[in-house]
């Protein structure tokens, strides 16, 4: 069994990625962190611990991170989760209390409570980021870091599925890519799942999976359907509802995924490129200076919709 820590922003992806991860027996949630993202930071600690009332999770701890990130502009998300952020669920407020520490603490503080957990990333960066300035040593405490993040030219929809607010970017990069940037030099065992991936048209819900969640009396089952609904609604497709359970997925079955190594660096000036992840695949003069980071570059889409729709109804 792998421990992890989500940091994530839900989100209503998120929060079906924090259902198939609880529900999953491979995995044991050791806590959450909320990073302003798809929500600022106080929406997210939120509707983290709604989720987890929606799913009787255990007493999981659950802290919050800077209502800002790191430059201290927070852009418009193009894509709207609606007005509580679950897809118009309107779960009940938590009892919950959060957790007095913040964030990046609470990061630290997991880490050296599980030597080798998985971090599962799956907002911007700002958490982790702000965690390495308390421990600059995490990288070498932490097993993996697997992060909904970027996009690498590796399919079309790297490009075309752009969820930040230029042609280029990606939305968790976007919102903090100083964050982005620390986090990828520092030094951890890197895997990024970007757009090329991550909104791969072949991630959609097939017709049977969604009979099987309509059929189950499961409540993270009718809230799936719930959000597919809602973002069919809006004229997207169900993958939206998935992307940032393709992170959980990756630490639940390392094999679903086809990755690469590359050099990858992150764009900072504003304009056109800022928060573009930049690959250099060049034969001869690469930038050798760049960070080296995973990949992910393909999936077996099939095992993926079986393993989370198996998650949700079970």
């Amino acid at each position: 069994m792998t421990d992890v820590l989500i940091d994530t922003d839900p989100g209503m992806d998120d929060a079906i990625a924090i259902a198939v991860a609880h529900k999953s027996p491979a995995l044991t949630i050791r806590a959450i962190t909320a990073v302003t993202g798809n929500l600022p930071s106080d929406r997210t600690a939120s509707n983290a611990r709604k989720v987890l009332d929606l799913l009787s999770a255990p007493e999981i701890p659950v802290a919050q991170g800077p209502l800002v990130p790191s430059a201290g502009d927070y852009p418009v998300d193009p894509f709207s989760h609606g007005a509580d952020g679950l897809a118009e669920s309107h779960l009940p407020e938590s009892t919950r209390e959060l957790d007095s520490r913040t964030a990046a603490q609470l990061i630290v503080d997991t880490v050296n409570a599980y030597p080798g957990i998985t971090i599962l990333g799956l907002g911007p960066m700002t958490n982790v980021a702000a965690a390495l300035e308390i421990d600059p040593d995490l990288p070498a405490k932490v097993g993996r870091l697997i992060i909904i993040g970027g996009s690498f030219g590796a399919t079309p929809y790297a490009w075309s599925q752009a969820t930040g607010a230029n042609p280029v970017s990606e939305w968790n990069v976007f919102v903090d890519p100083e964050a982005a940037k620390r986090v990828f030099h520092a030094g951890f065992e890197l895997l990024a799942v970007g757009l090329d991936v991550g909104t791969h048209p072949e991630i959609n819900f097939r017709p049977g999976d969604l009979d099987q969640l309509r059929a189950s009396d499961r409540p993270e089952a009718e809230f799936a359907t719930r959000v597919v609904d809602f973002v069919n609604g809006r004229g997207y497709q169900s993958y939206c509802s998935l992307i940032d359970s393709t992170a959980v997925a990756a630490a639940i079955d390392p094999t679903l995924l086809e990755t690469d190594v590359v050099l990858c660096d992150i764009a900072l000036a504003d304009g056109l490129t800022r928060g573009m992840t930049v690959v250099d695949r060049r034969n001869h003069h690469a930038w050798t200076d760049m960070p080296r980071i995973r990949i992910a570059t393909g999936m077996d889409f099939g095992r993926f919709l079986d393993l989370v729709t198996a998650e949700l109804v079970r």
